[in-house]
Order: C-alpha cells, then structure tokens, then sequence
C-alpha cells in the first residue's frame, strides 16, 4: 500500500486490458492507483499509462522487472493464454496478489503449477470470469440456490457465434492461445454453468473438434469483423463436448466461431431442474414450469427502471474489479475461487482431448 491505496500493476497492456480492466480500476481512484505496465510492445505500455497510470509510473518490457517492485501489490495478467502460468507463478514467488485473465491456463498441467504457487503464496487469486456479474446470472444463482430449480440434472452451456472470428491480436495463433472458441468463449460458457449450479466433480468427457472453415477462403464471407486470413488461421472454428458429472448431471457445452446456423447465443446456459428450468440470454433470464395447469414462462420485469437514471454502475466489469478489491483490502475470498477455475480448464481439455483420441475421457 501506499499513501493508503493498493498499488496494481498490469502485464498486457492488448485490447482486454484496455476495454475492461483498466477502466474498471480506474474507477475506484479511492482506493487504489495503477501503478506500473508491462507489455512486449512496449509503445502499448506507454499508451495505457498516459491513459490510465500515475505520472510516476514506470513501463517495461521485461514483466520481471515489474514482479521485483517492492511496492506493486496487485499483478493483472492480460497476456495470451499460455503465458498466463508462468507470470501469474513468477508474481505469486513475487509476493502479489493475482488477477489473471480467463482461462485460467491454456493446459492443466499449467493450471496445476498455479493453483500450487498461490497455496504457498498465502495471496488472493481469482480468474477473469466476469459474466458471473451480470444481473440475469446474479439472479439466476439465487434462484438455484433458494431450490426453485429443485435437482439440476441436464444443462446446455452455448458459446454459439454463426460469424464472429476475431481478426486481430493472436487469436487465430494455436502456440499463443492453446485454441479458438472452446478455449475462448466456450470457457464462459462452461464457468456459467458450473457455478449456478455449483457441481465441479466430472466423471467423463466427450467430445468434437472441428477444423472445417477456418481455412477455406469462401467461408469467411459475412465474417462480423471481416475476412480472416485462410493461411494463418491455426485453431479449431467450433467444438462441442458432453460432460457427465460424478451425480449423473450432463451437461452439452457447443461452442464457435464460424458455424453455419441461424443461431448466436453466446455466453448462455440452459438449466434443466426437477422443479423448473431456466434459460439466460442476454440481459435476460426466463423460467419455465407448470403451474395452475399449465406450462409457464416468467421473466424478470424491467419496471424498476426510473427515467434519466442510470443508478449505481452495473457493468459485469466494473462489479468484477470492485469485488476482487474488496476481498483483498477486507481479506474475504473472491467470487471466482481457483478451484472453480481449474475445474473448467480439466473439462476443456478433456474435450480436446477426447477430440484427438477418439475417446471418452475419464476422471479418477
């Protein structure tokens, strides 16, 4: 701390360090300054610290040289997927706080070294799963928890994009990413749908990937951020899983950037209870039951909102970063819990796994 205020410092100064966490931390000026950058491009660095830093913050190149500033409390890792275990590892040894960017690894061994380093490292760690925040989730969780739901059994966790490949930064670079949408969007799919209906036991895992429109030029036509290059893109443009868990619940997880349907339903899940079911879209949860004789449909009413007044911020984002600084000044856990994360990257690649083999994939 310094002059009362946590003092963060940010390894990956790309595009989601500056469209979510660096505006989020911003906002809480009160109680925490940012406070040095890190970025091997390291003219991003310098922009995010005009941006966003103190005007004595330092910028590197070298996230080492961040790690060994006494007073840097909290690191955010917003790096590439598989460099997240080496710098949230080495920032652990280093005595910070972690914030690391979702997934959690690109690989379970990766996941488990971190998981291994925070232990001994007596610090906070969480994962970037801000979807958790959004208030058709919030109220979807409490619903499940108060048994209106009564025994889940069957879920859908929908990561569905028709057209939406990312064009820019490495997301089509297999060494970088570990994957394409399973890894990147199916993750928040998954996440959803563990913690609302808090189950993290598998039992075994199928699963499908597929390479089929990733390199070939005509499918990139209709593409939301326009075409993709054939010959560099290296992940898979969808993948789909079965997850059994040890109860018996199953859960089907679809996940792409490039498939030929009608629908887009991304960051969704569908709850399928012995009481009730529930399906989230976006700002939107709708219940489904008998009653009175009936089947019934209700949704949360949007009558509470009062013109020209915006109210208390509610941005997923914003909630994420208030709550992860919360646990650290008041020593309380954070929502995302290292636990819940590594239990999502086992699952995921199990699904490649299993996709590469030919084979269920069965947990001891």
């Amino acid at each position: 701390m310094k002059n009362g205020k946590l003092q963060v410092g940010i390894i990956g100064c790309g595009g989601i360090a500056n469209e979510k966490h660096l505006p989020s931390l911003k906002k809480q000026a009160d109680r925490l300054d940012i406070a040095a950058f890190c970025d091997i491009i390291v003219e991003r660095a310098e922009k995010a610290k005009k941006e966003y830093g103190t005007e004595d913050a330092p910028v590197f190149e070298d996230y080492h040289e961040l790690l060994a500033l006494p007073e840097i409390d909290v690191v955010h890792v917003l790096t590439p997927n598989v460099a997240h275990a080496q710098i949230s590892i080495d920032a652990f040894k280093a005595g910070k706080h972690v914030m690391c960017e979702k997934p959690m690894a690109a690989t379970v061994a990766d996941a488990q070294r971190m998981m291994e380093a925070w232990k001994e490292s007596g610090k906070k760690f969480t994962i970037g799963y801000q979807s958790r925040f959004r208030p058709e989730l919030q109220n979807l969780k409490h619903a499940v928890e108060a048994g209106e739901l009564g025994d889940i059994y069957f879920a859908q966790a929908h990561a569905i994009r028709r057209r939406a490949v990312p064009t820019w930064g490495v997301f089509p670079n297999k060494a970088l990413q570990g994957g394409g949408p399973l890894i990147d969007i199916g993750t928040h799919a998954l996440d959803m749908t563990l913690w609302c209906m808090d189950k993290y036991e598998p039992a075994r895992v199928t699963g499908s990937v597929f390479y089929k429109l990733g390199n070939l030029p005509e499918a990139v036509d209709g593409n939301l951020w326009g075409p993709w290059d054939p010959e560099t893109y290296e992940v898979e443009d969808s993948a789909m899983g079965q997850i059994v868990m040890k109860d018996g619940t199953t859960i089907q997880l679809i996940a792409s950037w490039a498939l030929n349907t009608i629908v887009n339903r991304e960051a969704s899940t569908t709850l399928c209870g012995t009481k009730a079911g529930a399906d989230i879209y976006p700002g939107q949860v709708v219940y489904n039951r008998g009653k009175y004789g009936q089947l019934m449909e209700e949704k949360v009413s949007t009558s509470g909102s009062v013109a020209f007044y915006d109210g208390v911020s509610g941005k997923p984002e914003e909630i994420e970063s208030r709550q992860w600084i919360d646990a650290i000044l008041n020593d309380t856990e954070p929502c995302v819990k290292p636990e819940q994360a590594f239990v999502v990257t086992q699952i995921l690649e199990a699904i490649y796994e299993s996709a590469r083999t030919g084979r269920e994939v069965v947990f001891s």
